[in-house]
């Protein structure tokens, strides 16, 4: 008998540089190809008015058709993934299931009972690296011990990289090993799913591989600009495929060479953007604490206020603060926030309004067309300065400097914040301070708190959480 496997695409949907799927078309005659629209993950969405759901509905279609193109059919199954893939694996009677590792607490779990389900029936389960480009504890300091601060991660991510990890998958092409022939239900429709069409599209995000070669196609002469460029939230100065690697549309591997290509400042900062999320991976799967606890554990009980009308006026875009709003805004309208500004707003949040930095970790990850929980969790944590950042906590950013700074012009305010498209530049930072002359509020709303008190709180409020530290000097990031 002809021996077979089952690929189980997940975080990477795309044929090319598929590290399982080529291990599984180089070992075997037959291989099938699987994807499960997860009933444990759909059901637990707070919307169904969802645009992630919409990206991975069309990029599961592209890869169909890609597959197609190549002799096979894709599996699409709808239901629990820890009972479908054994069910179907048994189906198959394949020798192997194949898939890339995920590295989230409930995806480790989960692969863990499909493990076990396996392994009754002696179906083998093989998982490789294909996200990352060091995984778990592969980068570890000279003593042993994970890095916890950027900066040393870095230099040892840079020192030991090796050619072989930037290497594509072995095998792309599955002409005559992809199976054909299994009866398959059609691609479930979005209505099917229980989910409603979204603005996706709208809103300039392509799905598939073919739009994450499409965004790379339009990034990469911009890259050199990208150091300048990347803080001013108006200008097209990022790379807008983070939510390509969220879903695995486009490799880590292929990025990561596009950058080492040029070795100037805009390459160079890109490639650091990278590192992060390799950082960040590291720090969820060797600190699992951090979903639910500060990273510090000194700081796991800072004596937020936690207003409820002042949450809601951050989730709302209506803080009074213009940049601030126009980032909640442009999140609400699109799925997707600019990086300056998913810094200047979880600060916002935590710094003047003294809310849980949990609280703005939960709306983003319902929110953000790209949401990762280690880059998530890790940017929120790095906000709240409760995480790895090696700046000290006093580091309060003020969203009326950062607004003069990044968006001086007050282009971005004017295309998210419609109260104020009429205002000169020289007051749209802080409209509380002029009258109506200066272009009429049009309803927006006055500032919710005086930044410069808030910050003063928030002072007082880490001090207490840290009393055996002196207190710092007055300092501000600006």
């Amino acid at each position: 008998m002809t021996k077979s496997a089952l690929h189980w695409f997940r975080r990477d949907l795309r044929l090319a540089d598929n590290k399982a799927l080529a291990a599984a078309i180089e070992s075997f005659a037959r291989v099938h190809c699987v994807f499960v629209f997860d009933t444990e993950i759909l059901d637990a969405l707070d919307s169904r008015n969802d645009r992630r759901v919409e990206f991975i509905q069309r990029s599961v279609e592209e890869l169909a058709t890609a597959m197609a193109a190549q002799g096979g059919k894709l599996i699409v199954l709808h239901g629990r993934a820890r009972e479908e893939i054994p069910r179907l694996a048994r189906q198959l009677r394949v020798d192997c299931v194949f898939a890339n590792r995920d590295y989230e607490p409930a995806a480790i779990a989960r692969d863990a009972s499909v493990a076990d389900a396996l392994s009754d029936d002696g179906i083998a389960f093989i998982r490789t690296k294909d996200q990352v480009i060091f995984e778990q504890d592969e980068l570890l300091s000279g003593e042993g011990r994970p890095y916890t601060v950027f900066g040393a991660y870095r230099r040892s991510w840079l020192k030991r990289l090796p050619e072989a990890d930037l290497q594509p998958a072995a095998s792309a092409d599955g002409r005559g090993r992809l199976a054909g022939q299994v009866q398959a239900a059609d691609l479930p429709s979005l209505a099917d799913l229980g989910f409603e069409a979204t603005n996706l599209l709208q809103v300039g995000v392509m799905p598939g591989a073919s739009g994450a070669l499409r965004a790379l196609q339009a990034f990469l002469p911009r890259m050199p600009d990208y150091r300048q460029a990347r803080d001013h939230p108006a200008e097209d100065g990022v790379s807008y495929l983070s939510v390509h690697l969220r879903f695995g549309t486009i490799s880590i591997r292929r990025l990561v060479k596009e950058a080492l290509r040029d070795n100037g400042d805009g390459a160079r900062a890109w490639l650091d953007e990278l590192i992060w999320r390799d950082f960040y991976f590291s720090i969820l799967y060797l600190f699992p604490h951090v979903i639910e606890r500060a990273f510090r554990q000194e700081l796991q009980h800072l004596s937020f206020s936690n207003r409820q009308d002042h949450f809601d006026a951050w989730c709302e875009g209506r803080t009074g603060y213009p940049l601030v709003d126009a980032g909640m805004r442009q999140l609400n309208h699109t799925g997707y926030m600019h990086n300056r500004l998913r810094m200047l707003t979880a600060s916002f949040l935590v710094k003047d309004l003294h809310v849980d930095w949990r609280w703005g970790e939960r709306y983003f990850a319902a929110r953000l067309n790209d949401f990762d929980l280690a880059a998530n969790n890790g940017g929120w944590q790095w906000a709240a300065s409760t995480g790895n950042d090696a700046q000290p906590w006093f580091r309060i950013f003020n969203p009326v400097l950062q607004s003069r700074r990044f968006d001086a012009d007050g282009r971005f305010i004017r295309r998210h914040v419609p109260e104020l498209a009429a205002w000169e530049s020289k007051f749209i930072h802080e409209p509380w301070k002029t009258t109506s002359s200066a272009g009429g509020s049009g309803g927006y709303p006055p500032p919710l708190v005086d930044h410069l008190v808030a910050r003063q709180e928030t002072l007082r409020m880490f001090e207490a959480a840290t009393a055996s530290r002196r207190r710092p000097r007055n300092q501000e990031d600006g």
